[in-house]
């Protein structure tokens, strides 16, 4: 195998770095800034945990019915546009569904939102692509990690201002006013040019030739990509119970503050920017298996002890713990999708990609169906056993490299 000689990366490309980060930050705080404002909403519409867990799997639903157009506007108008595009759309959804009035407008408003953050997910991981081909080396989780940040930081502003008992309306004007400029000034440090100069890229982002990977039969194609979909669906499962039942769930269940009960999501996420943040070293000395299955386990005891024995400072780190397991799991699933023998370029990763937001879609209403029926600590299980799935299924990712 050859390797190419890393470029230095030009001042341009340093830029447009900085700009792709502005948007994954932006892309994490705008919906952050909604999510501990649930629990109002929900008691302010006067709706049962089931219609509020179909309430919210509108945003993902949304984004499942406008995945497939997401390639092809990102073809016509280039990613770095239809990522600053689907930001602002998405900042106004989200502050419609603060100010919805029914449940009817606040799960409309969700769909709209969750349509538009799936063509921002889309575009600005397209360009985050573009960028790291010019740097000839992968750059790409640094994004991811800076999402959580932004989500933190949007989760925290959140927070601040339900303690100082700032309006809704006014919090999420502001906040969608502040990331809306950001995204703007971001598009303009963005790489100019049309989106088919990646396509000419040989390399495959981190300085080496892809050499042409073992044939393999179309059963075991199948089973692998299966099971990919499945790891990254059980990531995403998680993090839809931090997003969309932490807050909920220390409140009403567990007697937390408004305030302290927003700590939960906030510690899911910034325990997974943590594991994503030093993802790469770990797998680069053990192995994406072992990383997966070691992950898992840590989500499967932590969350599980928090929801045996449960207290408001247990369940909190419980979700830090779940946050930190599955912090590598949906890139690990995409790089294996990606990596897959026997598919087109690209079909891997579009099929997990896709696939995987029906965690999100199904968990919100199928955890309140639980919880209707008995509780949501029963509801939250889907945390442990998520991490159970991925230790039986992570023996398709790959081991250590000696």
């Amino acid at each position: 195998m050859t390797v190419d000689v890393l470029r230095r990366a030009a001042p341009a490309d340093r830029r447009a770095r900085v700009a792709v980060a502005v948007l994954f930050f932006t892309n994490g705080a705008l919906f952050a800034n909604l999510l501990p404002r649930y629990p109002q909403i929900k008691a302010d519409l006067g709706i049962g945990n089931a219609a509020y867990g179909l309430a919210v799997a509108a945003f993902p639903a949304g984004a499942i019915a406008a995945g497939l157009a997401a390639g092809i506007l990102v073809r016509r108008f280039g990613s770095a546009r239809v990522a600053v595009g689907g930001t602002l759309l998405t900042g106004v959804g989200i502050l419609a569904a603060g100010l919805a009035d029914s449940v009817v407008v606040f799960a409309g408003a969700l769909f709209l939102a969750g349509a538009m953050d799936a063509f921002t997910d889309v575009a600005q991981n397209a360009h985050g692509l573009r960028v790291q081909r010019r740097y000839g080396r992968s750059i790409i989780n640094s994004f991811h990690a800076i999402w959580s940040i932004g989500a933190v930081t949007g989760g925290s502003m959140a927070a601040g201002a339900i303690a100082l008992g700032v309006p809704r309306g006014q919090h999420l004007l502001f906040s969608g006013v502040v990331f809306a400029v950001a995204a703007c000034v971001a598009l303009r440090f963005c790489l100019p040019g049309p989106e088919t100069e990646a396509a000419e890229e040989e390399d495959s982002g981190d300085g080496a030739r892809r050499t042409a990977p073992a044939p393999a039969t179309g059963a075991r194609i199948r089973y692998v990509l299966a099971a990919l979909v499945l790891i990254a669906t059980a990531g995403t499962l998680v993090e839809d119970a931090g997003s969309s039942w932490a807050t909920l769930y220390l409140s009403d269940s567990l007697h937390a503050s408004v305030a302290l009960a927003a700590s939960g999501y906030v510690a899911l996420v910034g325990a997974q920017f943590v594991g994503r943040l030093i993802g790469d070293r770990l797998v680069d000395r053990f192995g994406q298996r072992a990383v997966a299955r070691s992950g898992a386990l840590i989500a499967a005891v932590g969350m599980g002890l928090a929801l045996a024995v449960p207290t408001v400072p247990g369940t909190v780190l419980g979700f830090a713990a779940a946050g930190f397991g599955v912090a590598t799991l949906v890139p690990a699933a995409m790089h294996e999708a990606d990596e897959l023998p026997g598919l087109k370029p690209g079909s891997g990763l579009t099929i997990v990609s896709w696939l995987m937001r029906l965690g999100f879609l199904l968990s919100p209403p199928v955890v309140g169906l639980v919880a209707d029926a008995t509780s949501l600590r029963a509801g939250l299980l889907v945390v442990p056993l998520a991490g159970l799935l991925v230790l039986l299924l992570a023996g398709v990712l790959q081991p250590r490299r000696r």
